[in-house]
């Protein structure tokens, strides 16, 4: 679907090492998913941080692409470079924050891929955006973000309209753009859960509350 095949993830390959340009390209394109949702006052922070977290990395990688080809290069190299203080600086807090809001996204789009709904509401999308906060999200906020998130739950759009905001706009069949969000998701999944595993093997997630 336009939005979120306007630049695709690259398979991941074989040795799991995820090279951060064209990850950070293919990222780039995924702060206006946020935009699809409404409620700008709790959805407008997140796309922020996401953009936020985006350009942080893409700072140290631009300060030596060679040294900084992969993501693992960067989280290897900063930990280094950063002894006691890591993970909690760096590219290394950013990619570990934007992995977090890239989960939301994934998780709602593949809870609309699998058909959950309220089956009383079935163009709401409030069941698969609760899900996607629950596991994505809900266990790094305060109380008050978490109140203000679950709220926002009966401000969103209806599915139909969502999955024609996700097409910029156009008229096309649901079956068409699920489709074509099955697509990205058969690309992202595998890069983000790689990040994730990257993230345990090298003990660098943190669960302190935002």
């Amino acid at each position: 679907m336009a939005l979120l095949l306007e630049y695709e993830f690259k398979a991941l390959p074989a040795d799991k090492q995820i090279d951060t340009e064209p990850f950070l390209e293919a990222v780039a394109h995924l702060p206006p998913f946020f935009d699809c949702l409404g409620t700008p006052i709790v959805y407008a922070p997140v796309k922020a941080d996401l953009s936020g977290n985006i350009k942080k990395i893409r700072a140290v990688y631009e300060s030596n692409p060679t040294k900084f080809k992969t993501l693992q290069n960067i989280l290897e190299a900063e930990k280094e470079m950063h002894g006691a203080a890591w993970p909690k600086v760096g590219a290394t807090l950013a990619l570990m924050w934007l992995k977090r809001g890239l989960k939301f996204i994934q998780v709602l789009l593949q809870s609309l891929c699998d058909g959950e709904r309220d089956e009383e509401n079935p163009n709401l999308i409030r069941v698969n955006a609760t899900k996607a906060y629950e596991l994505a999200l809900r266990k790094y906020h305060g109380w008050m973000l978490q109140k203000l998130f679950l709220g926002s739950v009966y401000a969103l759009p209806y599915k139909s309209d969502l999955l024609k905001a996700l097409e910029k706009g156009k008229e096309v069949k649901e079956e068409e753009t699920l489709e074509k969000i099955h697509q990205f998701l058969s690309k992202a999944t595998p890069i983000l859960d790689a990040i994730y595993e990257m993230y345990t093997k090298m003990n660098a997630e943190l669960s302190y509350k935002a």
